[in-house]
């Protein structure tokens, strides 16, 4: 199934050990959040045993330890997303607080009346509602890439919403936390830009699970989140240089100056113009060895392992009576699959299949635009990443079986 030994990677998750219920774990919600290895809890307390202290401000040991591995990560961000220099990483605690900071420093300063921002129906509502409410305060136009059926964009919609020069941003998702759809983002990105548009990318399920290169993309913006790939919880933004100096901070205080008077501030180089007060030290030294511990596999090698399992789990699904499967084919999408079933709701499923030791998510996935263009409330959602193997899926099977049996009267 992979080009590594799986095994071997689970015995790095410490937390795939453990048994609920009396029944092994089979984790199956690393798109809503990852679980750590090893060398990422190690880090960790590595950081907090052996020099833990402020970054950027003291000039004893501690200090410029932990200033060194900290910069270090922004380093390893940087090489990993193939960005053009470091400066251009910024930490955030979040992909949601990444896309807020875009809506809120250059939305404000480059949206007008009548601009049109444009998104998509399958955007995760952290992507969508920064540009709404942006959009309300500017009496800007909020404008829909429709999904089709199969769970792909309209990307003729999109020519047309682009055609007469309005639009001023495209914000999309690089693949859907429901659909698992990996969108064409060099495509919409090329289209932008001929547009006149700007382009910010949420890329909180395609970076942990696919190659990411935002010079080979064009992008602008890109926002994710370490938690979703082995890490702690902290976030980047990657911007580009021109972009991030002629935007205001999105926070004020520390560190994100260069000079204070009484009445007048001057700020600090990117990107520390945007980090303002003590960030997530320790957490961003391991979102480093959590990008190493990728590297070390091969994001192509993960990217690989991830489509077997999901063409594997989708034919091992339509097995279950009543299961309903969104979005498109697997060689379409990344590791999730979306379903609902006649005989339970999603949260009962989720709740019958929690006895069973099988962890999946239940409800909207902070989706819910995208889960009413298809007339559903609710789904359940198995997710997969680097540990998850065949007989996982063989366990969420057997799992639905029984509740279908339960059920099914």
């Amino acid at each position: 199934m992979s080009p590594w030994d799986v095994e071997a990677v689970r015995a790095e998750f410490p937390i795939l050990e453990r048994t609920v219920h009396g029944k092994p774990v089979v984790y199956l919600d690393s798109t809503a959040s990852a679980q750590k290895p090893r060398v990422v809890i190690e880090t960790l307390r590595k950081v907090y045993t052996d020099y833990y202290a402020n970054v950027h401000r003291g000039i004893y040991t501690f200090a410029e330890l932990s200033t060194e591995a900290y910069e270090g990560a922004r380093e390893k961000v940087a090489r990993f997303i193939h960005a053009p220099e470091a400066a251009e990483v910024v930490f955030t605690r979040n992909a949601t607080e990444a896309l807020n900071l875009v809506a809120y420093t250059w939305g404000e300063a480059n949206i007008g009346a009548g601009d049109r921002i444009v998104v998509t129906e399958m955007e995760h509502h952290s992507n969508l509602v920064p540009w709404q409410q942006l959009a309300q305060r500017k009496g800007a136009e909020l404008a829909f890439v429709p999904v089709t059926e199969g769970g792909e964009l309209d990307l003729d919609a999109l020519r047309s919403l682009l055609a007469d020069g309005k639009a001023k941003v495209v914000a999309f998702t690089l693949m859907s936390n429901v659909l698992g759809t990996i969108t064409p983002a060099a495509e919409i990105v090329r289209l932008a830009h001929e547009a006149g548009a700007t382009t910010v990318l949420d890329g909180a399920q395609a970076v942990p699970h696919l190659p990411v290169d935002v010079q080979a993309l064009d992008a602008d913006f890109l926002a994710f989140s370490g938690h979703k790939m082995g890490s702690p919880g902290v976030g980047v933004l990657w911007g580009r240089r021109a972009l991030l100096e002629a935007m205001p901070p999105f926070l004020y205080g520390g560190d994100m100056i260069l000079h204070v008077e009484k009445y007048h501030s001057e700020w600090n180089e990117i990107p520390h113009k945007f980090e303002a007060g003590t960030p997530p030290i320790a957490e961003t030294i391991a979102l480093g060895a959590a990008v190493d511990f990728l590297t070390g596999l091969g994001m192509e090698a993960v990217h690989q392992h991830e489509q077997e399992l999901v063409a594997y789990a989708m034919k091992r699904l339509l097995e279950v009576e009543g299961l309903h499967i969104l979005g498109p084919s697997a060689e379409k999408r990344g590791g999730v699959v979306a379903f609902w079933m006649d005989a339970a709701h999603p949260h009962d499923i989720a709740a019958l299949l929690d006895e069973e030791g099988v962890c999946v998510r239940a409800g909207h996935h902070c989706a819910e635009p995208l889960h009413a263009r298809y007339g559903v409330p609710a789904t359940a959602r198995a997710s997969f990443y680097v540990y998850n193997r065949p007989q996982d899926i063989d366990a969420l099977v057997a799992a639905l079986q029984r509740v279908n049996a339960l059920l099914r009267r």
